[in-house]
Formats: C-alpha cells, sequence, structure tokens
C-alpha cells in the first residue's frame, strides 16, 4: 500500500523516515528536548500556514467569489475546505502552544518566559522567548475563544441569524488579522532565541 495516497500515510511515513536519519546520524538516543522542538517546530508550521493561508488567500478569494455575479460562489470552499482546514489550525495551534509550553517548562525556563526574564534568575533571553509565548499564548486563546465559535456561526454548523453571523465574520476577521500581525514578531522571537538575540 502506497502511503502517499492518505494525509494519514504520509505524516506516519514522514516521521518514520525522519526516526531512521534521526538514528542514522546520531543513534538511537532519545533526546525529550529535541523532540519536543521537532513537534513544536511541526504543529507551529501547520498553525501558522494555515492562518496565512486564511489571511492571504481563502478570504481575497472568497470576497472575490461573492463579488463574481454568476460565477460558482464559494459553497465549496465553505462546505468542504473551510471545516476541514479550521480542524487542522486549531489543534495545530493547541499543540504548538503544549509543546512550545512543555519545551520551557523542560528546560527549566517556562517562569522566567512568562514574566519575561523579571524575576530573579531571569534574563534578556527569557524576555525574548517570552515575547513570543505571550503572543502565542494570546493568539492560542484568539484561535478557540474568537475565531472558532464565530466561523461555527459563519459556516452554518451552529445556528445563527443573518446579524449574528454578520458580528461573527467582524469578530473573527479580527481576531485572525490580530493573529497573523502577532505571528511576524513571535516568529522573530522565537528565532531570535535560537541565535541568541533579536539582531546582532
Amino acid at each position: 500500500m502506497n502511503p502517499l495516497k492518505t494525509v494519514a500515510g504520509t505524516i506516519i511515513g514522514g516521521v518514520v523516515l525522519a526516526v531512521i536519519i534521526a538514528a542514522a546520524t546520531s543513534g538511537i538516543h532519545l533526546n525529550t528536548g529535541s523532540l519536543i522542538i521537532w513537534i513544536h517546530a511541526l504543529a507551529g508550521i501547520t498553525w501558522i500556514g494555515l492562518l496565512y493561508y486564511f489571511n492571504f488567500v481563502q478570504v481575497p478569494a472568497l470576497a472575490d467569489a461573492a463579488g463574481d455575479e454568476g460565477g460558482p460562489g464559494g459553497a465549496g470552499i465553505t462546505k468542504y475546505v473551510a471545516p476541514r482546514a479550521l480542524w487542522w489550525f486549531r489543534w495545530g495551534a493547541a499543540l504548538t502552544w503544549l509543546s512550545g509550553a512543555s519545551y520551557l517548562a523542560h528546560i527549566g525556563r517556562f517562569h522566567h518566559a512568562f514574566t519575561l526574564g523579571m524575576t530573579d534568575g531571569g534574563g534578556t533571553q527569557d524576555m525574548i522567548i517570552g515575547v513570543g509565548a505571550w503572543f502565542g499564548t494570546i493568539m492560542l486563546f484568539n484561535v478557540w475563544v474568537l475565531i472558532w465559535p464565530n466561523q461555527k456561526k459563519i459556516l452554518g454548523m451552529v445556528e445563527a441569524s443573518e446579524a449574528e453571523v454578520a458580528k461573527a465574520r467582524a469578530v473573527a476577521f479580527a481576531a485572525s488579522r490580530t493573529n497573523t500581525l502577532l505571528s511576524i514578531p513571535m516568529l522573530m522571537s522565537m528565532v531570535g532565541y535560537g541565535h541568541g538575540g533579536f539582531f546582532l
């Protein structure tokens, strides 16, 4: 059976290949910190990739479809694409945050990061990763508390009046654009933490 024919098979195949490469290059040795960072990066790419897809591709495309008289409309996207993309989006967000928090706890920096290095034993690196951690936390809140409940109204997954759908669109749009804005300095913080600062 070809694993590339299913999403699950592709993911499992990728994980197996990664484990084989890791074993071949560094032997069978579990580095917990590296494993957590790997999960964090994979989940983060899924989350932020879909965030950018929604903001840069889907929302403008749906606006164009709505303005195209006699065109195909956006029903296919809203019925088939958006619900599936939102599933990966929200669970990618949750796994990204949980794995990031787990890594900070693993290295003993959770408290220092979330206090931006301002507590005893904290430092500049804690402030750098703390900015990213706080932005990620705000973004996670936006996904689960503002975007997802409102998208369910927009997509007709829960009953809502026209006025409620219009309000849901405005809230989900603002939260999604806020997350897009915050993702840029958040990613800079993640890179800065791993490479000794923001700008050198």
